[in-house]
């Protein structure tokens, strides 16, 4: 395996600078140029297109940039497995998860899993349903937890709990306190969502589909909190997880609409990727997930 020219070559294609690949590796820039000739005479494939200025991948090279980054990863997987390998909980764990399960749903379990295993190192990502069904795929994380569902190849998937959704509404909304409030009172309404990519959007897309809603407008904004905020501030409705607004019904500063015969919910799950062995660190924190939540 050549994991010196494979980890050159990603740092080229990402900084997209000789020099600065070269800096980033510490590593002289002729040996950063040796590096990508040795790549190129093993695979037998040119893999950059170079000009004067700049210089592009080549199709072999796109190829080679996705595997390269799955193959470095399981090299240095394989180095993390072996230092562990006599049940000593050490190293580190890269979690990607979904903004609702990132940012709401998660930190309780993460403080517990770093009072169990406090010389685990725990990398976290936060990103939207797309974006962390994509950094498991290319072997950027160690496991993924996401809401809704993925498209993504090579990738497994596991619920492990159920989420209760909200239709939320700003205090002053008309529809906010009433009761006996159905379905076809939504129709028409402004609409606060997440982006597309995001499970919370792809919820309150099959919501209001399933149900012929037409919105008379629809925000889009790439945060949960920037979501409610805009909700508070008399922006429209929107669909958003009970465990976002828990605080805010708290301090009674947003309202849920109860909706007769209209329950909202979905699965939170697992994912990982298939080419993936499993690990003791991953063990650990699948099994202090589910104790956590599927008795719930």
């Amino acid at each position: 395996m050549y994991y010196g020219e494979l980890k050159t070559f990603i740092a080229v294609v990402e900084e997209k600078n000789f020099t600065k690949a070269a800096q980033k590796l510490m590593i002289s820039q002729p040996s950063v140029s040796l590096h990508i000739k040795n790549l190129e005479k093993e695979f037998q494939t040119a893999l950059l297109n170079r000009s004067p200025k700049h210089f592009t991948t080549t199709p072999t090279g796109d190829i080679l940039y996705q595997r390269a980054k799955q193959m470095v990863f399981l090299y240095e997987q394989a180095k993390t497995e072996i230092y562990a390998h006599h049940h000593y909980v050490k190293g580190k764990l890269k979690i990607a998860a979904s903004f609702t399960i990132g940012e709401y749903i998660l930190p309780p379990l993460l403080a517990k899993l770093h009072a169990e295993y406090p010389e685990l190192n725990l990398d976290v990502m936060i990103g939207n349903t797309e974006e962390v069904s994509e950094a498991v795929r290319m072997l950027e994380a160690d496991i993924g937890l996401i809401e809704g569902h993925t498209g993504k190849n090579e990738l497994d998937i596991q619920p492990f709990m159920e989420d209760e959704l909200c239709i939320a509404a700003p205090n002053g909304h008309p529809l906010a306190g009433r009761k006996n409030i159905s379905v076809t009172d939504l129709q028409n309404q402004a609409w606060v969502t997440r982006e597309k990519g995001s499970g919370t959007r792809e919820y309150l897309d099959h919501v209001l589909h399933s149900n012929g809603l037409r919105p008379k407008s629809l925000m889009t904004i790439s945060s949960n909190q920037g979501v409610k905020e805009a909700v508070i501030s008399g922006m429209g409705l929107s669909v958003l997880s009970k465990s976002v607004l828990q605080k805010d019904l708290l301090h009674r500063s947003i309202s849920v609409l109860e909706i007769k015969g209209f329950s909202l919910k979905r699965k939170l799950s697992i994912i990982q990727s298939s080419i993936m062995e499993s690990t003791k660190n991953k063990e650990i924190f699948i099994v202090l997930l589910k104790s956590q939540f599927q008795s719930s």
